[in-house]
């Protein structure tokens, strides 16, 4: 329950704190001294958005908190709960800068836009006084019935089944536009890829290629440089490297005595004798296996060259050609599967519109009943607001051939006959100003059952004598279950309140402030005969407004 307001330059109040009471409270006020003000201001802790001008003149910005009590409130705790913010109050601030900018709190914790929304669904139902027009569209007809029919797990699996079908219809559409063009591509690749099928380059192939390439192109002067330096190192008669070196260990040997500093030497010496005798044996070994092989050459020189001419056609590098193949090779794959699952998803689609189709189905048929009941509940309390011989009608119309959508397959028109013998008809052809606000209201107190605030600005606009009374009557009970804030300019409705205040607009020429207070018992009676015959308050018009109270 919403327990108190608190407004700080906004409009044309400069200060304002408005506390709540349970039941039905009136709100009335001359015109233009800004009875929807509070209801502007309360909006904007909703999730409204913000302009500068909301911001009074002169200000450097506007603020606005509205403080909720959470009793009987789980559904509100559970989201605070959610999103980890205190459960044992709700404090919802608003703030406006001079330029228009925004911040929001709730508990203290900031806030976006979408999150007020979330939480002011579960707090507050506002009306306003243009609902009743809203009626004449088709789109609100059919949420009317959703939600006196609180069915919206049917909602969301129609919604599911047509997004799911939807997405379904893109992918078959892009698959189906790209077709012309993949069997293009597909018989480039089947060509490309038959080519390095048929070459098979293995990973890394090239550069052994390369490698094995330069050594058959070097192969003569290998084996007479190897052969020559074999020679020089080991195999000379008369003079070798590795005897050169043995000949100065031992001469340095005999040596050593005379001279300890040449050990390092010869150990030196030593170890080169015995890494030129292992470089020997290696490199006698080497020409000993060192083939030149003409046919081999040929071979490795083809497959080079067959490399080399591929990566030019295919312009990459030769040693990149082994992962373009497998590249083109896994494109022609997946061309192929998208041929395959063009079948694959006109097969879907087909599964995916049938259960669509339950899916609405099961929506309508639950829309049907809910309609019955809600057009026996309209009629039964328009007729009561003095269209004691109206009947109302909710038809449910389901078309399967219908254009999809996330909302299902039903037509749906809220028909009314005002006078007996007349067949009914849509709203917007029999209802007067005056009955539509009637049926508007009713409709309003009937699907307003699922938060402990509601808010009517002045949606008894159209209405007034006998009828005003029972409409009063009729948010009075609604009060008695809820709590009620009504703006209204009929003191039939005013009197039926629980509760009342009066909004006051003052100007000293210069600037302009709004006042909202509570009324007494005998403030609420001048306030009353005001309403009734204006500002000359009368006896008659006293003693008709203390009539209208005691009622």
């Amino acid at each position: 329950m919403l327990v108190q307001l608190s407004i700080r330059h906004f409009a044309i109040v400069q200060s304002l704190d408005i506390d709540f009471s349970s039941g039905m409270t009136a709100v009335t006020g001359e015109t233009g001294a800004g009875k929807s003000i509070a209801i502007d201001a309360l909006g904007l802790c909703l999730g409204d958005r913000a302009e500068a001008t909301m911001v009074r003149k002169g200000a450097s910005k506007a603020e606005i908190i509205a403080t909720f009590t959470l009793d009987d409130l789980p559904a509100a705790r559970a989201w605070l709960h959610e999103q980890d913010m205190d459960t044992e109050e709700c404090i919802i601030r608003r703030v406006i800068s001079a330029e228009g900018r925004s911040k929001a709190y709730i508990n203290g914790v900031p806030a976006s836009l979408q999150q007020l929304r979330g939480l002011g669904s579960l707090l507050i139902s506002i009306h306003g006084q243009h609902a009743h027009q809203q009626l004449l569209k088709a789109d609100n007809q059919r949420r009317i019935v959703d939600e006196f029919a609180s069915h919206r797990p049917l909602q969301d699996k129609v919604r599911q089944a047509y997004d799911s079908l939807q997405q379904s219809k893109q992918d078959y559409q892009a698959l189906l536009q790209n077709q012309e063009q993949r069997q293009a591509r597909r018989q480039l690749l089947e060509y490309q890829v038959q080519e390095l099928n048929e070459f098979a380059i293995e990973e890394d192939e090239f550069a052994r290629l390369e490698t094995e390439h330069k050594r058959l192109s070097h192969s003569q002067s290998l084996l007479e440089q190897s052969q020559l330096s074999f020679h020089q190192l080991y195999d000379a008669d008369e003079i070798n490297a590795l005897a050169l070196v043995q000949q100065a260990v031992d001469r340095l040997t005999e040596l050593q005595e005379q001279d300890s500093t040449l050990v390092p030497i010869i150990d030196l010496l030593s170890e080169a004798s015995i890494q030129i005798d292992e470089a020997a044996v290696q490199l006698r070994d080497y020409v000993e296996n060192l083939e030149i092989d003409p046919l081999r050459m040929q071979q490795v020189e083809e497959r080079f060259s067959k490399a080399m001419e591929l990566a030019r056609k295919h312009q990459v590098m030769p040693e990149e050609l082994y992962q373009h193949h497998q590249g083109l090779l896994q494109e022609y794959a997946q061309l192929e599967q998208d041929d395959d699952r063009l079948g694959e998803l006109a097969d879907k689609l087909q599964g995916l519109k049938q259960a669509y189709l339950e899916q609405a189905q099961q929506l309508s048929a639950s829309r049907q009943q809910a309609a019955n009941k809600l057009a026996e509940e309209i009629q039964q309390r328009i007729r009561r607001m003095n269209m004691a011989q109206a009947t109302v009608q909710v038809e449910v119309e389901f078309d399967p051939s219908a254009s999809m959508s996330r909302h299902g397959l039903d037509q749906i028109h809220l028909l009314v006959a005002t006078n007996p013998g007349q067949p009914p008809e849509a709203l917007e052809k029999v209802a007067s100003g005056g009955e539509l606000s009637r049926i508007g209201l009713a409709i309003q107190v009937i699907t307003s059952h699922q938060v402990p605030t509601l808010i009517f600005d002045e949606v008894d606009s159209g209405i007034s004598g006998p009828t005003a009374s029972v409409v009063g009557q009729l948010l009075r009970k609604l009060g008695e279950k809820a709590q009620v804030l009504c703006v209204t300019h009929l003191p039939q409705v005013a009197a039926c309140a629980h509760n009342q205040m009066l909004v006051t607009k003052f100007s000293d020429g210069n600037t302009t402030e709004t006042h909202m207070q509570a009324l007494e018992q005998e403030q609420r009676v001048e306030e009353l005969a005001r309403l009734l015959t204006g500002d000359k308050l009368t006896s008659t018009a006293l003693a008709n407004a203390r009539e209208l109270l005691g009622q």
